[in-house]
């Protein structure tokens, strides 16, 4: 009776439905929807962020190496990922 357990466990992890896929963009993680329109930003990726004008309402934030960030996903906002220099690495939603 205790190898039941475990294998009927096992059973019922590989019922849980899969995670949604997306369209794959480049620059966006495969199984996240845009949500927030980040595939209109992804021609900004390897220009910096100094000489980027972006929309004053626009939901977003920036992250730069060793920046404490929050871990809460936000569909709407946009997040733009740059390296030391500024320059944007990635454009994701969250």
């Amino acid at each position: 009776m205790k190898h039941l357990i475990p294998i009927f466990l096992l059973a019922l992890a590989a019922c849980e439905p899969a995670p949604p896929v997306t369209e794959e963009i480049e620059g966006l993680d495969k199984l996240t929807p845009d949500t927030c329109g980040a595939a209109d930003y992804q021609s900004l990726v390897g220009g910096n962020i100094a000489a980027t004008t972006l929309p004053s309402d626009l939901n977003d934030r920036v992250i730069r190496p060793g920046d404490i960030v929050t871990q809460e996903y936000r569909p709407d906002r946009i997040n733009f990922r740059v390296d030391e220099s500024g320059v944007i690495q990635s454009v994701t939603c969250g």
